[in-house]
């Protein structure tokens, strides 16, 4: 790694391993394990999650508890079919290109693709080795996370977080190839041979001037997506849709919403708007990396919402939900991990 890689490095902080980042405050997280009598203290919090919705959790039992027409159109499908079998899915579904695909048990947008045609589903198909998800594709231009919270004994909750996401892209100047604007581009220096595997059928096309070329469809920060914060836009009337969404649920309380809409305004009239994913006890709280925070900002709010998830998962224990116990905890996040290490690897060599 060449000086100027290492300087932005240490520059940025939210790039990071996140086990640097979290090893101070080990201590506290401890401190709730202790004081709960359990390794797995989160996992009351989101009763109705596998797991609390920490990790591992799938994304159609969310999908499941969701309101009708707030989460896009979606087939589970098995890779166990074959490539005949799951067109047919897809036409029985009435599913055109181009849609969205993605693991059912997934993290960080790893596998998740826009596939534009047969040949693009037939290679997803024979490379995903587990359940995986086809989605309509959402064309609402604003992507945004909310990070919510509500206490069980209480009807109305808090959002801690609102923040938009921005894709991980390059602009074509006529002159430089694809590869030579990534490899100029501070932001990927850490993944060029992610990138080189995904786009190797492009590299060595000129992108015209002012061409806008996406390099990551996902727009999780661990994607490349930047964070772009939006505090001054949280009131009451975005408030009210988010609760009204934990109370129809009734057993999400903490975690973070990723959605799709038209524009804000119309996301707080609670219409054109789709979740994308709920993510429940293991969600961090991207408004520490959005705000310009350092990283000590950063870690005080990390320890905010940990006291919050401790006293959600402490109440919902008090009221019949018990923790899960080590043995189960352990089994469920070592196949989490191995899953999650799995497909990693395939996305980083998958060129789609």
């Amino acid at each position: 790694m060449d000086l100027k890689k290492i300087f932005y490095k240490i520059r940025h902080w939210e790039t990071w391993p996140y086990r640097i980042k979290y090893i101070p405050l080990i201590p506290a997280w401890l401190w709730y394990c202790l004081r709960s009598g359990s390794w797995w203290f989160f996992t009351p919090s989101n009763p109705s999650l596998a797991f609390g919705g920490f990790e591992g959790e799938g994304k159609k039992e969310m999908y499941e508890q969701l309101p009708p027409g707030t989460y896009p159109k979606s087939i589970y499908i098995s890779p166990a079919l074959t490539f005949n079998e799951v067109e047919k899915e897809v036409a029985s579904n009435n599913f055109s290109y181009p849609f969205a695909v993605k693991p059912d048990v997934g993290t960080m947008g790893f596998m998740f693709r826009k596939i534009d045609n047969a040949e693009q589903l037939e290679k997803y198909h024979s490379k995903i080795p587990s359940d995986y998800i086809i989605q309509e594709w959402v064309t609402y231009p604003l992507e945004v996370s909310v990070f919510y919270y509500r206490f069980p004994n209480e009807k109305k909750g808090t959002i801690t977080g609102f923040l938009k996401k921005e894709f991980l892209e390059v602009k074509g100047d006529g002159i430089s190839t694809l590869w030579q604007l990534i490899q100029n581009y501070d932001r990927v220096q850490f993944r060029l041979d992610e990138m080189k595997a995904k786009h190797a059928h492009k590299l060595n096309e000129i992108l015209p001037a002012g061409e806008i070329y996406i390099l990551s469809q996902a727009l999780n920060l661990s994607r490349g997506g930047k964070l772009v914060n939006l505090e001054h836009e949280k009131d009451e009337r975005l408030l009210k849709v988010f609760d009204g969404l934990s109370n129809y649920t009734k057993y999400f309380y903490y975690g973070r919403y990723d959605i799709k809409c038209t524009s804000v305004d119309d996301l707080k009239e609670g219409k054109n708007y789709t979740i994308l994913e709920y993510n429940g006890s293991g969600a961090e709280p991207h408004h520490a990396y959005g705000n310009g925070n350092t990283l000590w900002q950063a870690q005080k709010i990390f320890l905010h919402h940990w006291k919050i998830l401790y006293s959600i998962a402490k109440y919902n224990h008090q009221h019949g939900i018990h923790y899960w116990d080590f043995k189960r905890g352990w089994k469920f996040l070592k196949a989490a991990r191995k899953e999650y290490n799995m497909l990693k690897k395939i996305d980083a060599e998958t060129e789609l």
